[in-house]
């Protein structure tokens, strides 16, 4: 299933909710300030209920798809400000910066931004306005709509993203990328 080609749910259910605030240190202030405005971005702590890897867009797209196509799919997926925000396991984000920094396929995939323990990333918001213009800085691609997302861990986004990368250098027509 390619979900860039199907119009992506831009509501958040009311379980998918729960597990939102489920980050926040009040979480019951999060569904407050939700039922007041459903349609305003939160600023949520990494941690706790999920980490997040930040793409740039085109990348992320790519990483996205072979999530679908080679693996088991993805939980929560949005975008902000032009990059796309992989919600993945809590710990994730620090054990996959380790690991790109470390292996040899690092140089082969884009500047990533792993967001984990100790900060805080501004999700979309819960529910679209009704007169909202189609293109915002933040939207849900995937939103979440359990109260227990399956989220990837740090090897299933590596070989997601080294698999992305290879497959660009291919198309790009790289003789070293395609060599390996």
């Amino acid at each position: 299933m390619d979900i860039w080609t199907y119009q992506s749910v831009e509501y958040v259910s009311v379980a998918g909710e729960a597990w939102l605030a489920s980050a926040s240190e009040y979480p019951s202030s999060m569904r407050a300030l939700w039922e007041a405005r459903p349609w305003a971005p939160a600023v949520l702590p990494c941690g706790r209920a999920f980490d997040v890897i930040s793409l740039p867009a085109v990348f992320g797209r790519r990483v996205l798809d072979e999530l679908w196509t080679s693996g088991p799919g993805c939980g929560p997926v949005a975008t902000y400000r032009g990059r796309t925000l992989l919600f993945v396991q809590p710990g994730a984000a620090g054990r996959l910066r380790t690991l790109l920094a470390w292996e040899e396929w690092a140089r082969d995939v884009p500047p990533l931004l792993c967001h984990g323990q100790g900060d805080a990333v501004t999700v979309p918001p819960v529910q679209r306005a009704i007169d909202a213009p189609e293109s915002t800085s933040s939207r849900w691609i995937v939103a979440p709509d359990t109260s227990e997302p399956w989220l990837p861990g740090a090897s299933v986004v590596l070989w997601a993203c080294v698999r992305a990368a290879r497959g660009r250098a291919r198309e790009a027509g790289d003789p070293v990328s395609n060599a390996r």
